[in-house]
C-alpha cells in the first residue's frame, strides 16, 4: 500500500469508528469525541482524495470536513466556561 492508501484507510476507519460508536449509543452525535473523529477522519480522507486527484471524493470529504469543523466551532461556542 502507498502512503496515500494509508492516509485514506486511516481516515475512513476513523469515520467508520465514529459512525459505529454513535450507532451503538456509545457516543452522542453532538459530543466532542464524535465531532473530533468526524473532523479528523474526513480531513484525512480528503487529503488522500486530493493526492489521488479524485474530484468526487475531494468534494464529498471536503464538505464533510467543513461541516464537522462548523460542528466543532458550535460545540465550543455553546460549551464555553465563564
Amino acid at each position: 500500500m502507498t502512503q496515500t492508501d494509508w492516509i485514506g484507510f486511516i481516515g475512513v476507519t476513523i469515520l467508520l469508528v465514529a459512525f459505529f460508536l454513535n450507532l451503538k449509543n456509545f457516543i452522542d452525535r453532538g459530543s466532542l469525541v464524535y465531532l473530533v473523529l468526524n473532523t479528523v477522519g474526513a480531513a484525512l480522507a480528503c487529503v488522500a482524495s486530493v493526492l489521488l486527484e479524485y474530484w468526487p471524493f475531494i468534494i464529498l470529504e471536503g464538505c464533510w470536513t467543513i461541516i464537522s469543523v462548523i460542528g466543532l466551532l458550535n460545540y465550543f461556542l455553546h460549551h464555553r466556561r465563564y
